[in-house]
């Protein structure tokens, strides 16, 4: 801590500002002085006593710890918090800043696609607004959620692959990803086509019912650009690249926002115009990324045409793509039952349900963030063979992102009394939601938690582990506490979110154990073998990871995949 003391009469005027400050404080005369060089260069006494306490000369005897205390101190601690923090985490927390942070954006952008056509259709009545929400929905379980989950292999392979140094595989593994997820369009739209009936089985108003399946329709040939555009972000952000998706998200988001004006006041389409803007859009972002990556050219380092390799090793792309789907769908599936369980109370508990899942939504965008991060950074380290920097990316993104937590569960509760205004002017929804924040805020703590450690289980190629941790969270764990909370013990949704969180601290606790216990030498083999590395006899010395690491990787273009090395500097010590 600092000691203040009080500077006497006896101080000499022209004693420089840096120097006074110093004897304030229990600060070295060169911090002082960092902090007002500018004071000291001045001329003028006055003008120096006046900025350091506040007053006229006639004050120059005794200088208040009002008047320098704050700066200094403020800077003092921050100063001393930063200096227990070891240089190599904060070079790690800077990496995953880096790639956090466009991230949060670049999904809040895809997520408001949606989003904004729903807003729209809510001005044109109940039924239509019911009909896009439901649509919505079965579009995300039956499509979007699924795309997303096989893309998601690529979280592990190329990141892997990337790490390696061994370029040119990656953009077959980027071919191979795009014919997997062209074919796993025909079984989505089989389910597409079906959802009138689908809703008519779960006792859907059949008006309601017919505009989904109207919009659903209009939608399904955008279901192939919605994949290849998921394919694309992940294959630049596990190069670490990721502004490209931030750019494109937001001039998409301006042409369908444009787009859905025209076609629903202008040319007065209704539903089937929003679904159009929807699906226009859809193609808009996968194209506009695509030219994007063409014309900067972030495609040459790894691309050399198409290959006859992509038709081979589905198998290892596939073993990593189902159980990736599975942990996504798992859990993203939870969320939707909920809101089929809570529209069978009353229509204040499906509002409330319905305003704190998209607040959820938008709320977990943080987390997310440091989850894609720490995939990316543990990926790439596993790839160039160095375990202890994997492990560092994992313990610091999983740090870094409770830290977030912490402040968004926070203004959660202080807000928790107006934050559902956002949304809706019915006092008893906002009531409702109010009620359910105080659960949510403990939830987000667990559910950023787990988010993270979803990540690293996809950068070390372990969704196995995560796809089975995900089933025993949610449908052994969560949705019983739930529904026997909602129904039996007549709770309502606040019961339902109980179950959740139970569900979503089952999980990270069971994955924060696995972890600890993972064999990460073991892993990194496995790594190399994706990457199509050859394991030498001494791996740690060829890759030369006693002194190095890999933040600085530089792939070697002229050598054999087999050959390639990477050569950088440790952050994980």
């Amino acid at each position: 801590m600092f000691s203040f003391v009080t500077l006497h009469s006896d101080t000499p005027k022209d004693r420089p500002v840096s120097t006074r400050v110093s004897k304030v404080c229990s600060l070295p005369p060169h911090i002082s002085l960092s902090l007002f060089h500018r004071m000291d260069h001045s001329k003028s006494d006055a003008v120096a006593d006046n900025v350091v306490n506040g007053h006229s000369k006639s004050d120059e005897a005794s200088v208040t710890d009002s008047t320098v205390e704050s700066p200094v101190f403020c800077g003092g601690c921050l100063r001393r918090i930063s200096g227990c923090i070891p240089v190599h985490y904060k070079e790690e927390i800077g990496h995953l800043l880096k790639l956090a942070g466009p991230v949060v954006i670049s999904q809040l952008m895809i997520f408001l696609i949606s989003f904004v056509s729903t807003v729209f259709c809510g001005h044109l009545g109940k039924t239509e607004l019911a009909g896009v929400a439901l649509a919505t929905a079965v579009i995300n379980v039956t499509g979007l959620s699924i795309g997303s989950g096989l893309a998601s292999a690529c979280d592990t392979l190329i990141s892997q692959t990337f790490g390696s140094g061994n370029m040119k595989r990656v953009g077959v593994i980027l071919q191979r990803g795009v014919l997997i997820l062209l074919l796993a369009c025909f079984p989505c739209w089989a389910l597409l086509i079906n959802t009138e009936p689908i809703l008519l089985a779960v006792r859907q108003s059949p008006e309601v019912a017919r505009l989904s399946q109207l919009y659903v329709m209009i939608f399904m040939p955008a279901l192939p650009a919605a994949f290849m555009y998921q394919l694309q972000g992940r294959y630049l952000q596990n190069q670490g690249i990721i502004w490209p998706t931030v750019l494109v998200g937001v001039v998409g988001n301006i042409f369908n926002a444009l787009i859905n004006f025209i076609f629903l006041y202008v040319l007065d389409l209704g539903v089937a115009g929003s679904a159009a803007a929807n699906s226009i859009s859809q193609y808009s972002l996968a194209v506009f990324l695509y030219c994007y990556i063409v014309w900067q050219g972030l495609h040459k380092a790894t691309w050399e045409g198409w290959s006859a390799d992509c038709l081979q090793e589905w198998g290892q792309f596939i073993r990593l793509a189902i159980p990736s789907m599975l942990m996504l769908c798992l859990e993203w599936w939870t969320f939707e039952i909920g809101g089929i369980l809570a529209g069978l109370i009353n229509e204040v508990e499906l509002g409330a349900q319905s305003v704190v899942y998209q607040l959820a939504v938008i709320t977990y965008m943080f987390p997310l963030g440091f989850s894609v991060a720490a995939s990316v950074r543990v990926g790439n380290a596993l790839g160039a063979g160095n375990t202890e920097q994997a492990k560092l990316s994992g313990k610091v993104a999983s740090v870094c992102a409770f830290i977030v937590s912490c402040f968004v569960s926070t203004f959660v509760l202080v807000t928790k009394d107006v934050i559902g205004y956002i949304f809706t002017t019915e006092q008893d929804i906002v009531k409702r939601v109010a009620d359910i924040m105080i659960m949510y805020a403990f939830f987000h703590l667990a559910d950023a938690v787990l988010g993270v450690m979803g990540g690293i289980v996809r950068g070390a190629g372990k969704q196995k582990i995560g796809a089975l941790c995900n089933l025993v969270g949610c449908y052994f764990v969560g949705l019983p506490i739930g529904i026997s909370l909602m129904f039996p013990n007549k709770m309502g949704i606040i019961g339902l979110w109980i179950g959740l969180f139970a569900s979503v601290l089952t999980q990270s606790l069971i994955l924060v154990v696995l972890l600890c216990k993972l064999d990460w030498k073991k892993v990194s083999q496995e790594a190399l073998v994706r990457a199509g590395v050859q394991l030498p006899e001494r791996k740690e010395e060829q890759f030369g990871l006693e002194k190095k690491g890999w933040s600085e990787a530089v792939p070697p273009s002229d050598e054999s995949p087999g050959e390639g090395k990477t050569d950088v500097e440790g952050l994980g010590g």
